[in-house]
């Protein structure tokens, strides 16, 4: 995803079955859109700053747009499979209009929520089956309505959620050393950063040189190298079981990073 997707408003509900077969699936994602998810099967961990959840099937989650996330998707003897409904802006936005829903408090809840299961939100899982990755004009209305009455349902069974999902504002200014010492495995660019903690471009990276008196990219490089050290000498961890959770993109340009910022190729340490 690119930076628009920060504040694209126009993006429109969906509601999607995820399905993995065979090897289990790893990455990271930003989460642009709120998400309600249902597990059906498989087992899915997820990784939220430094905070690390354990779903399985028959579980319901809440994700708070606005959040990097890495996680594991783990097939079982039915692969994995998830229903995943993405409730946009624009919908929300056109709720808060027509039936007066706003965020008048702070939310006291983390980013990922695990729900507690109900009538009424197993009722609505059954009714999807018919709307799950299909197109067209009319299809586009339903799914309209499904978010909707997703959103109430919500709302009536997670009261308190009313302070997230009406919430439209962007990420305030926050602290920029903790966010970058709980988000720095993350492979994003320093404009996702910025956004993320409140600021422009030019004020991040103008913060960024007072706080650590050094550029972002540069600083990143050296603390996956850093924790990549660690992780090697002390956890006796394998290279290539490593490299892709610190924000490297390939594991020849992982070692030849390693090497010239310690001397020694990570293999070499691993063998020490």
């Amino acid at each position: 995803m690119n930076n628009k997707d920060n504040k694209d408003d126009t993006a429109r509900p969906r509601i999607l079955l995820n399905r993995y077969e065979r090897n289990d699936i790893e990455g990271e994602a930003f989460v642009a859109d709120h998400i309600f998810s249902y597990i059906i099967s498989g087992k899915h961990e997820v990784w939220s700053g430094n905070e690390r959840y354990k779903f399985e099937p028959g579980n319901y989650r809440f994700f708070r747009r606005n959040q990097l996330a890495k996680y594991v998707k783990r097939t079982d003897s039915k692969g994995f499979r998830s229903i995943a409904v993405h409730i946009d802006q624009h919908t929300l936005k056109s709720m808060s209009s027509e039936y007066g829903l706003v965020a008048d408090r702070s939310f006291p809840g983390s980013d990922v929520q695990l729900l507690k299961p109900n009538l009424y939100l197993d009722r609505y899982m059954d009714s999807l089956a018919p709307y799950l990755n299909n197109a067209g004009a009319q299809h586009e209305h339903i799914v309209s309505l499904k978010v909707k009455e997703l959103v109430f349902i919500l709302l009536a069974t997670n009261p308190l959620l009313q302070h997230v999902l009406f919430d439209f504002s962007d990420p305030g200014k926050i602290d920029l050393e903790a966010f970058m010492n709980t988000h720095y495995r993350y492979n994003e660019g320093v404009d996702r950063f910025a956004f993320l903690t409140g600021r422009s471009l030019s004020t991040f990276k103008r913060d960024f040189a007072a706080q650590f008196h050094t550029t972002p990219g540069k600083w990143l490089t050296r603390r996956r190298l850093e924790e990549a050290q660690y992780l090697i000498t002390e956890k006796k961890k394998v290279p290539s079981e490593i490299y892709l959770d610190l924000g490297f993109e390939d594991l020849s340009h992982f070692s030849f990073a390693y090497k010239k910022a310690f001397g020694v190729t990570p293999s070499d340490d691993l063998r020490q």
